[in-house]
């Protein structure tokens, strides 16, 4: 199984790309998209969107894993970073691959044993677990962290995705045929 882990953000996404074979996994490849600084919203999107399309075509993987919204102090921030999310969503989406979604907490206990983990202690560790002979950027390497983290839980990670898209269907069932709660 190969796994994207995409960390949004509007100046700088990072992704990581590892593979899961037999309980094994091997760090395949990682990066940060940086848009040129200075241009508009709209150009900083197209070029996230048209950048995440490139890796997807090439890298082909199975899942990926985008990190959980969670609610910023500036408001403006936070509309930027939902756009930028919305644009490699769209890009997950036209490539046909399955999206799961983790929060930071979640992550940074799965890999670090904390849940306030910071950014330091994420590297060393997502270095140290993947065999890395250098440690990435930060943003890379919060991708590498959520991929690993979805990863490590398997079988159990692939049930949760299945679950949660029955449930949505069964909710859009009930909803049509005007049962609702």
């Amino acid at each position: 199984m190969r796994v994207l882990g995409v960390d949004p953000g509007s100046n700088a996404t990072g992704f990581g790309l590892i593979e899961r074979s037999e309980g094994v996994i091997r760090h395949l490849r990682h990066g940060v998209i940086r848009p040129p600084k200075g241009v508009a919203l709209e150009e900083r999107l197209h070029y996230l969107h048209r950048e995440l399309s490139e890796i997807l075509r090439v890298d082909v993987p199975e899942v990926a894993v985008v990190e959980r919204v969670f609610l910023a102090s500036n408001p403006r921030s936070a509309l930027v970073l939902g756009q930028a999310r919305g644009a490699l969503l769209a890009s997950l989406g036209m490539a046909g691959v399955r999206v799961a979604e983790l929060a930071a907490r979640q992550v940074k206990k799965a890999v670090t044993g904390s849940g306030a983990a910071d950014k330091s202690q994420m590297q060393a560790m997502v270095t140290r677990l993947l065999s890395l002979d250098e440690t990435p950027a930060t943003d890379a390497a919060d991708a590498l962290a959520l991929a690993l983290t979805y990863a490590q839980a398997g079988p159990l990670a692939e049930l949760q995705i299945r679950g949660r898209r029955r449930n949505s269907r069964r909710a859009m069932t009930q909803f049509v045929l005007g049962r609702t709660r």
